[in-house]
């Protein structure tokens, strides 16, 4: 049995293997592929609505615990293309 995480752009549990990891890097939101960066992650499924939902509601500071501005345009550029 594989562990669920909940998406934090829709609310949406799945299973680990079908989300991504983003975590904060010096205030940029950071994919972290091998899900072994160190620090606090968020899962998030790789779709850009999930991502622009994520961001609207202010979802990524929240779960990962940053009170300042992070920087996201690294994020919605792998999902993008």
């Amino acid at each position: 049995m594989e562990p669920v995480r909940t998406c934090i752009g829709c609310r949406m549990r799945a299973e680990r293997s079908s989300l991504l990891r983003v975590v904060a890097r010096d205030f940029v939101v950071v994919v972290d592929e091998t899900a072994s960066l160190p620090g606090r992650g968020a899962w998030l499924h790789p779709t850009d609505v999930c991502c622009k939902r994520a961001v609207k509601r202010r979802a990524l500071g929240r779960a990962l615990r940053v009170s300042s501005a992070l920087n996201t345009q690294t994020l919605e550029n792998r999902l993008n293309g």
